[in-house]
């Protein structure tokens, strides 16, 4: 996932599904910089920082 992306789906009024390696996460924060997230991984509440490039967005949830 690119930058510009990431920072739409964390700043819309929408709610996006997004995964890191097949796990649903909620973006947290973005750092430019380095090109990486701060995500909350659902399934166990953890929270990592993580390439973009490694997410991958799915559906809108309504």
């Amino acid at each position: 996932m690119d930058f510009r992306r990431a920072h739409e789906i964390m700043n819309s009024p929408d709610t996006y599904e997004v995964f890191y390696k097949g796990k649903l996460v909620w973006i947290k924060g973005l750092n430019p910089d380095d090109n990486t997230a701060e995500v909350e991984i659902l399934s166990d509440r953890t929270i990592t920082r993580v390439p973009l490039d490694d997410l991958v967005e799915g559906d809108v949830l309504d």
